[in-house]
């Protein structure tokens, strides 16, 4: 089946996603664990599980999340927005710190 979401993403997140499924696969098969074992752990049909391990983009994103958590793979990847990692954000927040700071005059009373 070929998905609209498929459609729209560029060819490097695509790849992206495609390496994500077949890292998945390959860390089941190291840890010895079979399909059957995975989809009772994460709690997805059969389809499901196979179409992660395909990197489907109309996966949903907590599926990813639970085979990584089942695999043990750690919470790297879900820090992919922490706002301390993200370069450009810290700089723009540095380009918008002002040169200088003046103090606020105080109104005078009459």
């Amino acid at each position: 089946m070929h998905s609209s979401a498929n459609d729209l993403l560029p060819p490097r997140i695509r790849r992206a996603l495609t390496k994500l499924g077949s890292d998945i696969a390959l860390a089941r098969r190291k840890r010895g664990l079979t399909i059957a074992m995975m989809i009772e752990r994460i709690g997805v049909a059969k389809q499901t599980y196979q179409r992660v391990e395909q990197g489907d983009p109309a996966v949903a994103m907590g599926t990813y999340a639970m085979a990584i958590f089942v695999l043990g793979l750690g919470d790297k990847p879900f820090d992919i927005a922490d706002p301390s990692q993200d370069e450009q954000g810290l700089l723009l927040d540095a380009e918008r710190t002002p040169k200088r700071v003046r103090a606020k005059k105080e109104p005078t009373s009459r």
